[in-house]
């Protein structure tokens, strides 16, 4: 099978509605008993029993996720709980509704704590002054703070912050603003007060509670129940009319489900009464199948976001739909048969090569990357018809792939850790630094992806090698996209995939106050890309229809917050006049600056957002219009001093799609190449753009990309 185009070519035919719950997508073909490489003692991992409870340790823990900052070091660093940013302190809890600093530079959210929750004197004074993880899900995380009989169900989206007071306990809730005005209704279930910064907040209670309040701190006798805080975003009476509607139902948890190739389904659990009111953010909106669910979306009630305004929704389930996305070995209008000579002329150099060069990094990253370069030349060779260079092809990838598989590469290798729960290399369990902090679970969907597009070349050339290696290949891709739960499986759940946000994160197990970071979307998306690829040439659907899921839904966010559009209105418009990408997108912050690269390089950020070019390059960067703004951008950057041939290369990639000879002049006349890249894949891109107008998918497919 070529391609899972036919798999999902009438996916649309078969919509699940919210009242039927199909199966979710499995990972079907799995060894029964996984793989799993040698276990190794990190030296430099932290400690993971600080802050989840005792019942969790003994299953695989996340590391990039939404509230990661909260189990790391002293647990004291805020993580954006949309729409608020909120940190756990000891024995409270703090939450900000944050503003927005902005330059031509950089965007992000200020952290003031507006409101600190706790109990006014210590009710458990045996428990340690410290959050606890009680349990997490993949829209929310529930964090108790034991001596204070506090549980906080901290559900992503939800305009309300939720505590359950667990019993008899005296509450304190103190501000570093001004108490301007407090007021309580007839019940003593709803409260307003108003700061002197201009906000006004909310609070409602299971039952009656009595306040009083004092220029910074508003403080209550015992109470248990559950109270709701909620900042009002705007002074229109109807902001106030539907906060009360909707404060009396609550989430306490939040779980999103693969149910159909290309569809996410969010399904919350929740208490008390009435209908539950969320908020989405613009990729959300995007996506949501209203009519296929019994949701109301509220357009007038809105929180601003650095993701974009979150807008209200009122239903207990969400189904979003995301456009399919053709996952192919090959480019999906062919190369123009005029052009196969110079293909195989460049071809038949870069095979050569790779015979008289030894591969000499021991990087896991780095290796991963001439891995692929290299299997990119035996797809290449297929699509041109120059089938006498893959046998040199396949030999040079079960060289240098298997002794990653078999544990025999002499300066690095693949390792276990039970731990967390997952893949580390030798380099990286002694060294944090080491493998990009492969060992502290940086990054792990760019290098592995790398390894597993080769792996899927070497698997459909040589399907016997394939069946030897496929528990190893497996056990790579589980590592980060594993979609079980519990203490059954040996990885956790999605390691990198956000399924709130709808794209992944690369930072792992470090602490940052801006939260999580992702910089390459086009390597997140070659991850998932070359799992669906693994999934067609060992015939698992599931994995196909995994892949090719998450593949969509990254480039719909890619799209949705990295590229900036002219005139876009997602960014203040002094970043949007000097930005065309974004180059470390942050939960709290947007950075045109790269890790490896100041923000005038802008070569850099470029390639580092279309590297490896491959047939799903075309689904990412298909915005024609864009393209040619993001390249007239580029270009004068190219005027430097000491700009790398090879990421001269990208920029000319992407000329190619509206001036197709003016790019292929360039690349004939380069000299050198990104270690991932070759002379061959750049002519087989340019030489597959169609028309040289940009116009290089054939109309039967078009519906298939994603606008």
């Amino acid at each position: 099978m070529e391609s899972a185009q036919f798999l999902f070519h009438h996916a649309h035919e078969y919509l699940p509605h919210c009242h039927f719950h199909p199966s979710p997508i499995s990972m079907a073909h799995q060894p029964h008993v996984p793989f799993l490489f040698p276990q190794t003692h990190s030296t430099v991992l932290p400690e993971p029993s600080n802050f989840f409870s005792p019942d969790l340790l003994s299953s695989p823990l996340p590391t990039n996720s939404f509230f990661q900052n909260y189990v790391l070091k002293n647990g004291d660093q805020p993580e954006y709980i949309h729409p608020y940013l909120i940190k756990s302190s000891k024995s409270s809890l703090s939450v900000s509704y944050p503003s927005r600093f902005f330059t031509a530079a950089f965007i992000y959210q200020v952290f003031i704590a507006d409101l600190t929750i706790s109990a006014s004197e210590k009710t458990n004074p045996h428990s340690y002054d410290k959050h606890v993880i009680s349990s997490y899900n993949d829209l929310s995380v529930t964090l108790d703070i034991p001596s204070s009989n506090l549980r906080f169900f901290l559900v992503r989206g939800s305009p309300f912050l939720t505590a359950s007071v667990t019993s008899h306990t005296p509450l304190s809730i103190t501000t570093i603003h001004a108490i301007l005005s407090f007021s309580s209704n007839d019940s003593l279930t709803k409260h307003v007060f108003h700061l002197n910064n201009g906000q006004t907040w909310l609070i409602y209670a299971s039952s009656p509670i009595k306040f009083s309040h004092s220029l910074s701190e508003i403080t209550s006798d015992g109470f248990s129940g559950i109270i709701r805080i909620a900042l009002l975003p705007d002074s229109s009476p109807k902001y106030e009319e539907i906060l009360d509607r909707f404060s009396s139902c609550y989430p306490v948890s939040g779980d999103a489900v693969l149910t159909e190739p290309f569809f996410v389904e969010y399904k919350w659990n929740k208490k008390g009464l009435g209908d539950l009111l969320m908020l989405a953010h613009p990729l959300h909106l995007q996506l949501l199948s209203k009519n296929e669910c019994n949701v109301t979306v509220l357009d007038d009630f809105k929180y601003s976001s650095i993701d974009g305004d979150l807008v209200g929704v009122v239903g207990d389930s969400w189904l979003l739909k995301t456009d399919p996305v053709s996952v192919t070995w090959h480019s999906t209008s062919g190369v123009k048969e005029e052009s196969y000579d110079e293909i195989v002329s460049a071809l038949s150099k870069d095979v050569e090569g790779l015979n008289s060069s030894v591969i000499t990094t021991t990087s896991s990253y780095f290796y991963g990357k001439l891995i692929a370069r290299a299997a990119r030349l035996a797809l290449i060779a297929e699509e041109v018809n120059f089938l006498d260079v893959i046998p040199k092809v396949r030999k040079f990838l079960k060289e240098t792939i298997e002794p990653w598989l078999e544990g025999t590469f002499n300066g690095n290798g693949f390792l276990y850790d039970e731990k967390w729960g997952g893949i580390l290399t030798k380099q990286g369990s002694t060294d944090s630094g080491a493998d990009f902090g492969f060992g502290i679970y940086n990054d792990h969907h760019y290098h592995l992806g790398y390894f597993l597009y080769g792996i899927a070349v070497l698997a459909k050339i040589d399907t016997s090698w394939g069946t030897k290696y496929k528990p190893q290949a497996y056990s790579l891709m589980l590592d980060f996209m594993n979609l079980g739960k519990g203490s059954n499986s040996k990885y956790t759940r999605l390691r990198c995939f956000d399924l709130y946000k709808l794209h992944s994160w690369a930072g792992g197990l470090t602490e940052f106050a801006d939260g999580r970071n992702q910089e390459s979307t086009s390597e997140a998306v070659n991850a998932y890309y070359s799992a669906a690829l693994m999934g067609l040439a060992f015939g698992d659907t599931h994995l196909v229809a995994t892949g090719s899921t998450l593949a969509a839904l990254e480039i719909h966010a890619a799209k949705m917050w990295w590229h900036v559009k002219g005139g876009d209105n997602m960014y203040e418009e002094d970043f949007t006049k000097e930005n065309r990408l974004v180059g470390v997108l942050w939960a709290n912050k947007r950075d045109s600056g790269l890790w490896f690269a100041p923000p005038l390089w802008k070569e850099c950020r470029l390639g580092i957002q279309l590297l490896p070019l491959s047939p799903i390059s075309e689904f990412l960067l298909s915005n024609v219009s864009f393209v040619k703004e993001l390249v007239e951008w580029t270009l004068p950057a190219l005027n430097r001093d000491g700009v790398e041939e090879g990421w001269k290369g990208f920029v000319y990639a992407l000329e190619g799609i509206f001036d197709n000879q003016g790019a292929l002049d360039k690349i004939r006349s380069s000299k050198d190449f990104d270690d991932g890249n070759s002379l061959t894949n750049l002519l087989w891109w340019i030489h597959s753009r169609g028309d040289g107008e940009g116009n290089f998918v054939p109309e039967n497919i078009a519906s298939l990309l994603i606008h």
